[in-house]
Formats: C-alpha cells, sequence, structure tokens
C-alpha cells in the first residue's frame, strides 16, 4: 500500500494509506448503497412520521447489513478508514443511531442528525473526507 499522490505528485501525508480493491467490488457498491439509501429513508420516515412506527423491522435490517457491506467495501481500498474523518464520523452515526433507537435520545432528531452528518461527509472532497484526524 502506498499513499495517493496529490495533485503535483507530492505524497500527502494527511490521506489515509490507499490499498486496491478488485473493480468488481466498486461496481457492486452501487446497487448496494441504492438499497442503503431507500432502507434508511424508510426509517427517517418511520421516525419523523407515527404512521409508519414499528414496520420497519425488515428496513431496519436492510440499512444495517448493506451498511456494513459498503464500510467493507470502503475498508478494502481505505485501509486506515476508521483513522479518517468518512471513519469517524460512521461510527458516531452508529452510536446516535443506536442511543435513539434505545431511547437515550430523541428519535426524530437523532435520526435528522445522522442523514445530516452522513450527508455532508458523503459529498465532502475527497482529501477531506479521507483526511487523518489522529
Amino acid at each position: 500500500m502506498q499513499h495517493r499522490p496529490a495533485k503535483g505528485n507530492d505524497p500527502d501525508p494527511k490521506i489515509g494509506r490507499i490499498g486496491e480493491r478488485p473493480p468488481w467490488v466498486r461496481h457492486l457498491s452501487l446497487p448496494i448503497r441504492a438499497l442503503h439509501q431507500l432502507g434508511a429513508a424508510v426509517i427517517l420516515a418511520a421516525w419523523l412520521f407515527d404512521g409508519l412506527a414499528g414496520r420497519t423491522g425488515a428496513f431496519l435490517a436492510l440499512t444495517l447489513v448493506s451498511g456494513g457491506l459498503l464500510m467493507a467495501g470502503d475498508w478494502m481500498q481505505h485501509r486506515q478508514l476508521w483513522r479518517e474523518l468518512v471513519g469517524v464520523v460512521t461510527l458516531l452515526k452508529i452510536l446516535v443511531f443506536g442511543a435513539a433507537y434505545h431511547g437515550f435520545l430523541p428519535q426524530g432528531a437523532a435520526v435528522v442528525l445522522v442523514f445530516l452528518g452522513a450527508a455532508v461527509v458523503a459529498h465532502a472532497p475527497r482529501k477531506i473526507r479521507h483526511r487523518l484526524l489522529f
């Protein structure tokens, strides 16, 4: 593994180490990401609007399994994922979501916070998203 060169061919030590990921994993991550977003959207809707409450078990499972698969695929390429901003935010998302699920946080507000955090980090430039925090 090596550091991916930044512009000007200078290695950027602030970015985590990059590994090889087979192309089929990247292509498979696209439909998995779509399923993850579908499950997460249904969960958000259920927690914001009481009419769907109690019917989200399958979507919760879909979201958790697809999220795990996405993290495994990302880890294949970004070996220091848990030291990078995207990995730390993912861990925080899991903790906040779990706290809301178990009643330690207000569910609607916590799920909206998780969605906002996910959207901001997912759309941040690569140098920010994969920046090493520690």
